[in-house]
Parts: C-alpha cells; sequence; structure tokens
C-alpha cells in the first residue's frame, strides 16, 4: 500500500545573524528527518519548541522549501508544486487563524473559491458544519461570537472543504481548555474514521499524543532521535532525551506516577541550535548571544 505521507532525510537550514546582522554560521533547524504515514494513520510528532516541528509542517505545506530531501504525498513528490489540495492544515491558534472580518461561511468558503469547486457552495459549507458538529446556522456568525472550541471546529470545516487526503495538526488543542481539548480530539477521530483522514500531530502534549496518535516520533535539535509504536515508545523509552520528556508530563494519580520514567534531575535548559553552533566552533554560547 501507498504511503499517504513519505518524508525523505528533509534538510532546513537558516543563516545566523550577529549584532551587525552580517551572516556567522547556519543553524540546521531540519536535519535529515524520514518517516512515513500509512494511509489513514495518525503519526504524532513530538518536541519543545524549537525542535523543528513547525519548520516540518511548513515544509509539507509548501510554506517553505527544504534544502534537501523529498516530500511524497501518494507515492509522488510534491516539490515546487505550490499549493496542495491533498493536505490542509490546522493551527494552533484558531482565533489568529479567521479573518475576524468574515463570517464562518465566508471563511469556509475561500478554499472553495480558491480551488474553483463547482457545485453548491451554499450546501457544502452547511454540510461541513454538520461534520464539525455545529449548527447550519453558525454560517452568518463571526468568530468573536464562538467559543475557542467551536472556532477550531470551524478550522477543521474549513481544512476539509476541498477534500483533503491528509491533515496536518499544528498543536491544534493546545490554546483550548482540557475539557474542550478533549472533545476536538474525539471529533478528530471521528472525522478519520468517516473520511478516510491521515493525520500528522504535531505537539508537546505526550498524554494527548499517547491516546491519539498510532506512532510518533520525538524531535530533538531538528533530528528524530526516537520514532516507534505509542505503547513501545511510552513503556519503554530508549533515549535520554524520551525519557526526559515523558518524567515532565503532569500525573493525577499514581498508576500514572508509576508509569513515569524516573530520571536524575537535569539542571538548567536544553541547548539550542545555535548554543551547539557556538560550541563546535569553541565559542561560549552565552557570548555569541551577546
Amino acid at each position: 500500500m501507498t504511503a499517504a505521507l513519505e518524508i525523505r532525510d528533509l534538510v532546513k537550514t537558516y543563516p545566523v545573524r550577529n549584532a551587525f546582522g552580517r551572516v556567522s554560521g547556519a543553524v540546521r533547524a531540519v536535519d535529515g528527518v524520514s518517516f512515513t504515514i500509512p494511509s489513514g494513520g495518525v503519526y504524532g510528532l513530538a518536541g519543545e519548541s524549537g525542535s523543528g516541528k513547525s519548520t516540518i509542517a511548513r515544509m509539507i505545506m509548501g510554506l517553505t522549501e527544504p534544502d534537501e530531501g523529498d516530500i511524497l504525498i501518494d507515492g509522488v513528490s510534491v516539490l515546487g508544486q505550490g499549493e496542495r489540495a491533498k493536505v490542509q492544515m490546522v493551527f494552533q491558534n484558531p482565533g489568529a487563524s479567521l479573518n475576524p472580518r468574515r463570517t464562518v461561511g465566508q471563511s469556509i468558503k475561500v478554499p472553495l473559491v480558491a480551488h474553483t469547486y463547482q457545485g453548491d457552495r451554499k450546501g457544502r459549507i452547511g454540510d461541513l458544519l454538520d461534520m464539525v458538529q455545529l449548527p447550519r446556522h453558525f454560517a452568518d456568525r463571526y468568530p468573536h461570537e464562538l467559543s475557542g472550541g467551536q472556532k477550531q471546529r470551524v478550522a477543521i470545516a474549513r481544512a476539509l472543504a476541498v477534500s483533503p487526503r491528509l491533515l496536518v495538526l499544528d498543536e491544534p488543542t493546545s490554546a483550548l481548555d482540557v475539557s474542550v481539548q478533549a472533545k476536538v480530539i474525539d471529533l478528530l477521530e471521528e472525522l478519520g474514521r468517516q473520511l478516510g483522514l491521515t493525520y500528522l500531530f504535531i505537539s508537546h502534549d505526550l498524554s494527548l499524543m499517547r491516546n491519539f496518535a498510532q506512532t510518533v516520533g520525538v524531535l530533538y535539535l531538528g533530528k528524530i532521535v526516537e520514532t516507534g509504536p505509542v505503547a513501545r515508545v511510552f513503556e519503554r523509552p530508549g533515549h535520554d532525551y524520551t525519557r526526559l520528556l515523558l518524567a515532565s508530563v503532569p500525573v493525577i494519580s499514581t498508576e500514572e506516577a508509576a508509569m513515569r520514567p524516573v530520571i536524575p534531575l537535569i539542571n538548567g535548559e536544553m541547548p539550542t541550535a545555535e548554543d551547539l553552533m557556538a560550541l563546535r566552533a569553541g565559542l561560549n554560547p552565552k557570548e555569541t548571544a551577546r
């Protein structure tokens, strides 16, 4: 079976500039990343801020091109193709991703117009609201009239408008209350079953990933340092960074506490890609930050 998404040895480098604006080096935000998501699968990409998660998402969406590597959707390379109807994205903050001057219906209509949808657009908008469990009359409302969870449902409806094959979920619940998070995840699971969707679930929330993803890849400083089935990675993490992430997950019961890896306390912060670049050059990272 052809994979819905295949990432091959992706590399993305950004220049580092000094206080005078001159290029003083380069940072590999994504460094040889590869993974595959089978049709209908849910792949979780975990890592803290600055690990390269959003850069990977932007390359998949065609918002930036990789320096090296390839991206295949349904077995076909999509590099250089610009907009990609088969893949759509749900962003972290639904309030920021919806235009406050457009009604819900107008926001959902945008991709229909962009992709020259020839059917009944008003009916399609109503059907999409049905899919995300919102009343059809919400098409006439503005974002400020909606709750955070309702806004995210509208964002999901907009992403589904052109019948994508793959949804990239970039921290889709981090701006929502815990009780609303669970409802949004339940909705995504139901839509996945109904529509045969494939998900790339990007998050730093490992507790959500444990319940939603099937396979997880742990991203650290632009590299995937561990990958495998969720149950195996969470129960028997093989990399120190994975153990650190799991040990930092809040717990509310003795059973959950018993499942957390026991690791020595670590002082200070994780190094950034710029820190490592400075260390390789024999410099003090604190000095280069001045």
